[in-house]
Parts: C-alpha cells; sequence; structure tokens
C-alpha cells in the first residue's frame, strides 16, 4: 500500500477472514478496535469468516463467544480444527467407527455430530485417535492414545500450536502436547489439520464465491504460513504473538503480504503496509554495513518498517538482523518496533 487516498487495504477483497486469539480478542476481552473493525465490515456487507485452531470449542461456542463480546457472529462462519478434524475423520472412516480423543468435550461433540463414535481406552479398538487441545489433558490419555497408535490407530492432531496466549504469556498449546506422543512414538502425526495446513482457509474461501480473500492473523508460523499454503493474501497484525523481530527473521513462507499495528489496517491507508517495500523509500533508507543494517531518514515508522523487510529478507540465510539507527526519527522507529539499536 502506498497510503494514497482511498487505497483501502479492506477494498480489494470480498473475503476476510480472522484468527481469533490474538487478533479479535486476548483470552476473553476483544482487542481494543477489534469489535468496531468487525462492526465496520459487517455495515459495508463484508463477508466475514473466522478461523481458529483451538479445539476446545464447539463452533456453535466460539460464535456465541463472540456474539457475547459484541461481535455477531453465526456457526457457520466459524472453522474450527475440531470440526474440520471431524470432518476428514468421518470422510476416511466407516459410520460410527471407534475414535480414542484426546482433548475437550468440544471435540468429542464434533465427532459425535457426523456420526463417529468418541472411546477413551485403546482397548475399545479405535479406528483412529484424534488429539487437539484441553486443558485436562494428562498422562493417562496420552498413554492410551499411545497404545492405540502403535497398534495401527489413525493419528491426527488438530493443530500444532506450540503455545497459546494467556494472560501471564504464553503456555503449552496442543503441539506441545503433540510433542510428547512424537516422541514416544518417535514419528510425527499422519495428518494435521489445523494452520499451517491450508483446510482452514481452503474452506474458507470456497465460501467468497470466487473473490479473493484476505487472512489477518498474528501468528507467522501458522496464520500467515498457513495463508501462503493456501495461496492467500495475508495482514499480520502486531496485536498478538508474532512481532518486529519475528517478522524480519522470517523465512520466505512465514512473510505476509501487508503488516499493521491492529485492525485499524483494514481501513484506514497510512495504518498498513505492504512489505517488503523499497530500501529507500517514504522518507527512510536502509544500508547494509557489513551485516548490520544502519535505517536512516524520517518518515512513517510502518514505512522503514517495509524498508527493513526489504533488506533483511534479501539475506541469503533468514535471521534477526543487527540494525543501528542513524539519527533521532530512526531511533524512535526501532524503539517503536521493540528493536534493539546495534552496538
Amino acid at each position: 500500500m502506498s497510503g494514497g487516498a482511498g487505497e483501502r487495504l479492506v477494498d480489494g477483497y470480498t473475503l476476510v477472514v480472522f484468527d481469533l486469539d490474538g487478533v479479535i480478542y486476548l483470552i476473553d476481552r476483544p482487542i481494543p478496535g477489534a469489535v468496531e473493525a468487525v462492526a465496520r465490515l459487517h455495515a459495508e456487507g463484508r463477508a466475514v469468516a473466522y478461523a481458529t485452531n483451538n479445539a476446545s470449542r464447539r463452533s456453535s461456542e466460539v460464535a456465541d463467544l463472540l456474539t457475547g463480546m459484541g461481535v455477531p457472529a453465526r456457526p457457520e462462519e466459524v472453522l474450527t480444527s475440531a470440526a474440520a478434524s471431524a470432518e476428514l475423520l468421518r470422510d476416511r472412516l466407516p459410520a460410527g467407527a471407534p475414535v480414542l480423543v484426546v482433548g475437550a468435550e468440544a471435540l468429542r461433540a464434533e465427532l459425535r455430530a457426523v456420526g463417529l463414535t468418541p472411546v477413551t481406552q485403546a482397548d475399545e479398538k479405535p479406528a483412529a485417535v484424534v488429539q487437539g487441545y484441553g486443558p485436562q489433558v494428562g498422562w493417562a490419555e496420552l498413554a492410551e492414545a499411545s497404545v492405540a497408535v502403535r497398534a495401527g490407530a489413525l493419528w491426527i492432531a488438530t493443530n500444532t500450536d506450540r503455545t497459546l496466549p494467556s494472560g501471564r504469556g504464553p503456555l503449552p498449546g496442543n503441539g506441545s502436547l503433540v510433542a510428547v506422543l512424537r516422541t514416544a512414538l518417535e514419528r510425527d502425526p499422519d495428518v494435521v489439520v489445523g494452520k499451517p495446513e491450508s483446510a482452514l482457509f481452503e474452506t474458507a474461501a470456497r465460501r467468497s464465491g470466487g473473490g479473493r480473500s484476505l487472512v489477518v492473523g498474528d501468528r507467522l508460523d501458522t496464520d500467515i504460513e498457513g495463508a501462503r499454503r493456501a495461496g492467500l493474501d495475508s495482514l499480520l497484525v502486531l496485536t498478538g504473538v508474532s512481532g518486529v523481530p519475528d517478522l524480519l527473521a522470517a523465512g520466505p513462507q512465514r512473510r505476509p503480504t501487508y503488516v499493521a499495528g491492529d485492525l485499524a489496517g483494514l481501513f484506514d491507508p497510512v495504518a498498513a503496509v505492504r512489505v517488503p517495500g523499497p530500501v529507500d523509500a517514504g522518507g527512510w533508507s536502509v544500508t547494509d554495513r557489513d551485516g548490520t543494517l544502519e535505517l536512516a531518514g524520517s518518515g512513517r515508522p510502518l514505512d522503514a518498517l517495509a524498508a527493513l523487510c526489504a533488506a533483511a529478507w534479501s539475506a541469503s540465510v533468514p535471521a534477526l538482523p543487527k540494525i543501528r539507527p542513524i539519527g533521532p526519527d530512526a531511533a524512535h522507529a526501532l524503539e517503536s518496533f521493540g528493536l534493539s539499536a546495534a552496538a
């Protein structure tokens, strides 16, 4: 985006697909500006969808949660990894087949809804194991899953998010629990359904009626990579897990199309930027001095970020480069992004 008048990011898309935690809300509270942003999309008659790796709630429960926060949502707008996992197993297994569940009650409910039978013991000879996040998951469930997979059951992971956000910082997510079984079984799951796999976003895009879809997320390793795998444009908002240091060090498969501080970037042309940008534009210039990036000039901090992305991503090996500000405006821009200056 060049920041010209009327060049709103949202105008280029017929469907906006939101991640939830870190984009719309944090734990149980809406992120500032999120309610207003979604209301504006609705008022303009734009299609929205919500794609979440959270397998501990059903689509209807997520819709109720959003509505209770002031974001009116319908169950059919919500795509969860639990529902997608159940649909995948429905297509692969005979009707009524037993499936051992490691996770929350929502995952069991989704299996029942597609005609499969949730079980808890390997002795019940499950045809598959489906593993999703649940706050009560413990050793006993993991042990049953291990026995069942060794006996030949198909192993499905709803997602492999290593962490999940909380008011106390990142906590172990389903990916950390999958890693326990991966270590015990010395192999990976047969299928991972959620982001960064493309299934959730591809399902959402099919609902856009052939128009263009924009994925909005806060995690490079799930939302942005998943969007790229699905062939969709993406907007990284800096309200959740991934920050500017992560962005500058991102490999090609985790680089978004746009970056914004928050959801205002959907509507305000100066609140979002396309990345990478020119290394010499918007009043800024970036020069590579023996592996240290020197940022000079002044202007909109987002333009400085786009220039830094261009320089950092041109390196053959992705890594967070050393950055040196030249002048107080450059120092202020780096500080606003949580970047420390090179000595």
